[in-house]
């Protein structure tokens, strides 16, 4: 059975950081592309990060480009996510996934709070 799971969420204050990781278990993600993903409260779910199964293309949506950066180490099946100088409105929980993502792969997902 594959699961992701997301840890290194938490309460942050405006311009603080964390990194995210997503860790793969059931099956080795290494040839696929991932993403990061954010749902924050009454919004849907949105983009906010992708990565090329090689590492060589990654992406990012404009509300976080150049605080964000999107990394993975396909030897521990996990993908990372890096988040500097956070705002209030980066407040969501946050997802790890394919892209394009599949609905049987989410997870719970891991809270980021960023308090102003």
């Amino acid at each position: 059975q594959v699961q992701l799971v997301e840890t290194g969420g938490g309460l942050v204050q405006a311009g603080g950081s964390l990194r995210l990781s997503c860790a793969a278990s059931g099956r080795t993600f290494s040839n696929y592309n991932m993403g990061w993903f954010r749902q924050a409260p009454g919004k849907e779910r949105e983009f906010v990060a992708g990565i090329s199964w090689s590492s060589y293309t990654t992406s990012y949506a404009d509300s976080v480009k150049g605080r964000f950066t999107i990394s993975r180490d396909n030897a521990k099946n996990t993908v990372y996510l890096q988040m500097n100088s956070l705002k209030p409105e980066d407040t969501a929980v946050y997802y790890c996934n394919t892209r394009p993502p599949r609905d049987d792969y989410w997870g719970q997902g891991t809270q980021v709070t960023v308090s102003s």
